[in-house]
């Protein structure tokens, strides 16, 4: 018998790839769950499914297993505590339960968290490396699409001491435009983004507090700046260190040792990077390294699909990890 899933932010990108994975998933069923009234919201034009208000009543008259909030964050500060109540677990696709303290959260979201008792509770929904406690948790804070990349890529190099960070650490990352929402603004409009490329939120993106808390770096240490490139969909970070290895086949190395036995990162021949093309639509990460031995600079490309493996399809990963299922169901 398929369990029931509820979907809160149905109609935004996020949430309208998980409706677009989840009708292909054979364990689950979709149930859309309507948040509020809006006059001004886009038709919806997939095939239907179920559809009840977002209330703990729902929950419970639909039994739904999970819950998934792709919402704003203070919305899913609104909504997390009572779908918990009711017996739900909760994957949430917003900012709001990554990180470890309020003052964190406050000083780079530039507003108050009213769910601060969560904060403890939530996993970090990253399966390569927090698996165990995403299946054992009520409360997962699926990760953000350009950290997702980022540490994918960095924290491996880090954790095996094969980047000189006394020079520093440089992600220069770029995402399609579907990755500031659905909801219409003047910096996201066609005419705008068109023929052009920008830099955006330098020294205080939001997702750079996410990339510290898990890659092991202190703020000093990384530079990181967001750029807004004129396509849809997809996330592109080069990320430029100094390194004491000699050759590309020793970063390869620790990366080889620590993906694996993972389904969904995918590493290139040293020399050669992934493009955007190879992970559009798809839940792969896919890292290529290139490294000068004589100055010991080094490259490493990290290339996602914002809207997959950096949102809907990592929280169908989580999902699957948390209701027992086969992690890649859905997902190949």
């Amino acid at each position: 018998m398929k369990r029931h899933v509820g979907i809160v932010g149905f109609r935004g990108y996020s949430g309208a790839e998980l409706v677009r994975i989840l009708e292909r998933h054979p364990h689950v069923t979709p149930v859309l769950m309507e948040h509020r009234v809006d006059p001004d919201a886009p038709p919806f034009g997939w095939r239907p499914h179920p559809r009840v208000a977002c209330t703990p009543e729902a929950v419970a008259a639909e039994g739904l297993a999970v819950v998934f909030l792709a919402t704003p964050a203070e919305v899913s500060m609104e909504i997390a505590p009572a779908m918990l109540a009711a017996g739900a677990k909760v994957i949430d696709l917003s900012g709001a339960f990554r990180l470890r303290t309020t003052e964190v959260y406050e000083r780079w979201y530039k507003e108050p968290h009213t769910a601060p008792a969560l904060l403890a509770e939530a996993a970090y929904g990253l399966p390569e490396f927090c698996r165990s406690q995403i299946a054992a948790a009520r409360l997962v804070a699926n990760p953000g699409c350009y950290p997702t990349a980022a540490n994918l890529a960095i924290r491996p190099l880090i954790a095996a001491g094969m980047v000189d960070r006394t020079a520093g650490l440089v992600c220069d990352a770029k995402s399609g435009v579907s990755g500031a929402g659905r909801k219409p603004t003047l910096k996201t409009s066609f005419s705008e983004v068109v023929e052009n490329f920008s830099a955006y939120s330098i020294f205080d993106h939001r997702h750079t507090p996410e990339i510290l808390q898990n890659s092991g770096l202190d703020e000093g240490e990384l530079t990181f700046t967001a750029h807004l490139l004129p396509l849809d969909r997809g996330i592109l970070e080069t990320i430029y260190f100094r390194t004491r290895a000699t050759r590309a086949e020793d970063l390869l190395a620790v990366y080889a040792g620590q993906y694996r036995d993972e389904p969904f990162v995918r590493l290139y021949p040293p020399g050669q990077a992934p493009d955007l093309r190879a992970v559009q639509r798809t839940n792969y990460c896919d890292i290529g390294v290139k490294l000068d031995g004589e100055t010991g600079r080094a490259v490493v490309v990290s290339a996602i699909d914002n809207l997959v493996k950096g949102a809907a399809g990592q929280a169908v990963q989580n999902m699957n990890l948390v209701l027992g299922l086969e992690e890649t169901e859905a997902l190949l």
